[in-house]
Order: structure tokens, then C-alpha cells, then sequence
């Protein structure tokens, strides 16, 4: 039996990301180089990423890059990426990211744009490294892929089928002729956001309206609003500013988990592209619906003494933010009642649009699952009529409804099998966890929302869970992130043999 799959082609192309990972590890080392704080975080993890990754580049492969090599490359990038991501923590030395399983686990839940943390005291790390935090979560909403695209832009094929595997879109191809111009499309939008966003943060602070709003932090959120991360330097998350920037960030969050074609088509002038997807209005209507929803149920709350406008503010924050899977916080929701922390924990399910910088199931998958059981019941009252399932008028195939129902049910069971996981050792170690709890820990890490409930709540940290437990959350974040499939493919003998 032939071995089917060139690993080396994988590992080959795997080493031009590592290669490059010397660029973003730069901003963290120029802010190191002007605080006057160490360097060394930064300059090993350079000089290791270069050299693995140049040693890597220099294997022989026997083809070009087919859809199963992509499988295997995709999946070692974000793991390989994760790990190099880990090297400035454990070489800081410093606080709790010094034990290699909470310095892999921060940088997993970066480059995955997950925002869980296990840091209890923000003050014992220094502000360049709690960049390297945002500047991972930026790279991990497009960039590591789109660079993965741009380094290999005489793949395009490869190149294209690594964006599929990201976006579940195959239309990202079709923006331009060729995947090199793709990518560096999509980089041009992804920075003019970032650059909008630290322009608009850094402005509150200029008008007086948000005077806690540095530079430093200016950039430090637009990196992860942007990518939908969640990761902040401050231990209060977006608590430790005014309402302004509350506010100012909600955009941001809502446009990161819009699909980048809809965007493209924006800049092009086609305004008529948003009005004919469903997609998007199937997403508007949900932000809006929950934001009602937990707006009611906090009026409501004989609890809740707030005036209106700091309920609706917090409200619609907060579902953006989750529904998004962006995570941050703008207050402390492990004080609302039941029902409203139910309706978030609804939201972590949902995510973004397709094509977007977001995670979880996807507004499109729901879409299609809702569309195709309203056409099973018509059908099922008129067996001779034939009715399509169809998405902004174009009818969807049958293969991809049973994918779509497929994907959706595998993700449900992982996400349930891990609340098992979670909740048997947390028994196992003696670690007060109530099932919502161990619920909300599991959708978390698995969908890559990053707070959770109850002890890994918005101001607080996952650094009460065990080695086992937070060993397996990082294998969920990789895994959510990568969508399943690829690592199942991997898994599977016939994947590697004929």
C-alpha cells in the first residue's frame, strides 16, 4: 500500500508561514526596544521560527500542493504557528504563562481568536507582551491564512482551497483572477479596518470623552475588535473604559464578522449585494433580536438598578460580542439573571457570517438548517412538490444542505462530549464546577468565544481548571477553529493510504 498523501509539500509550506513570523513578532520586540523592558521574548522566538522554518521550506516534494496536503498544511499551520506563539511566554518567565501548558494554552486561544486566559494579575506582564497577545488574535482572524495564500501565491489552487477551508466560501476566489491577488486584497481591507479602528479609539481619547484610551490601547483593541479575539491588556476587558468606547467598538465587531466578500463588494460600490443576501440580513436580525431580548429580561430583573441606557449599552454589547465570538466584556453578566445568561449562552452557537473573521457554527450553516426544515415540513404536506432550498435566490445544492446538517450535528456532539470531559474532571480533581459552568467552559473554547460562566466568567480566567482539563481545552480551540474536518480527515486511514 503507496502512502497517498506528500507530507513534505505540507511541511514545505508550513515552514514559509514559520519563515515569515519573524514580521509580527516585530511589533512586540519595537515596543519592548522602547519601553526598555527585555527583548529576548521576542528575539529567541525569531531567530527559532526562522530557523525551523527555512529548514522546513528545504524538503523535497515529490507534487504541487493537492487537497490533501492542504488538509494536513492547514491544520499544522495554526498548530505549529500556536506553538512558536507559546516561545515568548515561557522565555518572560513571567506569572502563570511560565508552565508550558498555560503558555500554549494563551497562545492557542490567540492565533484561534478565542480571548480565554489563564493571566489572574495583568500587572505581572509586560505591555510588550501582552501585545503579542492582540498582535496573535490579528494575525489569527485572517492574517495567518491569507499570508499562508500570499507566501504561496503560485499555488492557487492550494491557496484557494485554504481559504475554503476557513471560510466556507468558495466565493473568496472569485474576487480576483488570481489567489496572490486575493490575499492581497483581503490584506488591504483587513489593515484599513485596523487603521479605521485605531483611528476612531484613539480619537475618544483626543476629544477628553475616553481618557483611559492610550495609544497603546488604542491599538492593543483594534487588533482584536477587528479579528473578533477579545483579548485585552486590562484585567477589567473593555469594563475599564467609558461608554464611548463601548459603543465605538460595536462596529468594529459587527464588521469583522461580516463576510470580507460583502465588504469587497461594498468598496466596489455594489450596495446592491448587501441588500440581496440573506445571509446578512439573517445575521442584523439576530444581533437585533437577542439585544431586545436581554434588554427585556434585565428590565425585568427586579435586580437590575441601572438606567435604561446603561442596560440597553451593556445588552447590545454583550450579544455582539458573543454572538460574534469577539469576547469581550463590558461588565461583569455573571451577575444577571438566569435567563439572561442563557440567551448569551444561546449566542455562543451562532458566530459571524461565512467568510469572516468569526468562529463557532456560522450564521449561513443556521440559515440553511432553518430554510431546508421549513421546505422538509412544506414538503411533507405536499409530497409532489418540488421547492429548493435557496440563498439569496440561488438555489443550494442537496449535497451541501446534508454537509451543512452534517458539520452542524458533529459540532453539537463535540461540543457536547467536552462538557462531559469538563465536568468529569473537574469531579475528578476535587474543582467546584456546576454543569452551566462546564457548559459554558466547553462552547467557549470549543466555538472560540473565550468568556464563559461562573469561574472562567468575563473578569475572571481559566486558570482554575486542571493540566487535563485546560490540555483538552487546547486541542478544542485548534480544533473549533479548523472547523473539524480537517483533523478528522487527518485521522482517518484511508486519508494517508490507498
Amino acid at each position: 500500500m503507496s502512502v497517498r498523501v506528500d507530507w513534505r509539500v505540507s511541511l514545505a509550506l508550513v515552514g514559509s508561514v514559520l519563515k515569515w513570523l519573524w514580521v509580527p513578532l516585530s511589533i512586540p520586540l519595537s515596543l519592548a526596544l522602547f519601553d526598555g523592558t527585555s527583548v529576548l521574548p521576542f528575539v529567541v522566538p525569531m531567530a527559532v521560527s526562522t530557523a525551523v522554518g527555512a529548514a522546513l521550506e528545504r524538503l523535497t516534494a515529490n507534487r504541487d500542493l493537492q487537497a490533501r496536503e492542504a488538509f494536513l498544511m492547514v491544520s499544522l499551520t495554526w498548530l505549529s504557528v500556536a506553538l512558536v506563539g507559546s516561545l515568548p511566554f515561557l522565555v518572560a518567565g513571567d506569572g502563570l504563562l511560565a508552565r508550558p501548558v498555560n503558555a500554549l494554552f494563551e497562545s492557542m486561544s490567540g492565533v484561534t481568536t478565542t480571548g480565554a486566559t489563564v493571566i489572574a494579575d495583568f500587572s505581572a506582564y509586560s505591555r510588550a507582551l501582552l501585545l503579542w497577545r492582540s498582535t496573535l488574535q490579528w494575525l489569527g482572524g485572517l492574517g495567518i491564512l491569507v499570508l499562508a495564500t500570499a507566501v504561496l501565491s503560485q499555488l492557487s489552487v492550494g491557496g484557494a482551497q485554504l481559504m475554503e477551508t476557513e471560510t466556507q466560501t468558495q466565493d473568496v476566489t472569485k474576487l480576483t483572477p488570481r489567489i496572490s491577488q486575493t490575499a492581497a486584497l483581503l490584506w488591504k481591507i483587513y489593515l484599513g479596518l485596523t487603521g479605521l479602528a485605531i483611528a476612531v479609539l484613539y480619537g475618544l481619547h483626543a476629544v477628553g470623552v475616553a481618557p483611559e484610551m492610550t495609544a497603546y490601547d488604542a491599538v492593543a483593541h483594534a487588533f482584536t475588535a477587528v479579528s473578533t479575539s477579545g483579548f485585552s491588556p486590562r484585567g477589567d476587558s473593555i469594563a475599564a473604559f467609558s461608554p464611548a468606547v463601548q459603543w465605538a467598538l460595536v462596529p468594529f465587531m459587527i464588521v469583522g464578522a461580516t463576510s470580507f466578500v460583502l465588504l469587497y463588494a461594498l468598496l466596489q460600490g455594489n450596495v446592491g449585494r448587501l441588500r440581496e443576501s440573506d445571509e446578512l440580513h439573517f445575521y442584523l436580525s439576530i444581533l437585533a433580536f437577542f439585544s431586545l431580548a436581554v434588554v427585556v429580561l434585565r428590565v425585568l430583573d427586579a435586580g437590575a438598578s441601572a438606567d435604561l441606557a446603561t442596560t440597553v449599552r451593556h445588552a447590545v454589547f454583550q450579544v455582539v460580542s458573543i454572538t460574534t465570538t469577539t469576547g469581550y466584556a463590558s461588565t461583569d453578566f455573571n451577575l444577571w439573571s438566569p435567563g439572561a445568561k442563557h440567551l448569551l449562552f444561546v449566542c455562543m452557537f451562532i458566530g459571524g457570517m461565512a467568510g469572516s473573521t468569526t468562529c463557532s457554527i456560522k450564521v449561513v450553516r443556521w440559515l440553511v438548517v432553518l430554510k431546508s426544515f421549513r421546505r422538509d415540513l412544506f414538503v411533507a404536506t405536499t409530497p409532489s412538490a418540488i421547492k429548493p432550498v435557496r440563498l439569496s435566490g440561488k438555489v443550494v445544492d442537496e449535497d451541501t444542505v446534508r454537509d451543512t446538517y452534517a458539520y452542524t450535528l458533529i459540532g453539537l456532539l463535540f461540543f457536547a462530549g467536552a462538557t462531559v470531559f469538563v465536568v468529569l474532571d473537574a469531579a475528578r480533581t476535587g474543582l467546584a464546577l456546576t454543569e452551566f459552568e462546564a457548559m459554558g467552559a466547553a462552547a467557549s473554547t470549543f466555538f472560540n468565544i473565550g468568556p464563559a460562566f461562573g469561574i472562567a466568567g468575563p473578569l475572571a480566567n481559566y486558570a482554575a481548571f486542571p493540566d487535563t482539563t485546560t490540555a483538552a481545552m487546547i486541542l478544542l480551540m485548534w480544533v473549533g477553529r479548523i472547523e473539524i474536518i480537517p483533523v478528522l480527515v487527518l485521522l482517518t486511514p484511508s486519508y494517508w493510504r490507498t
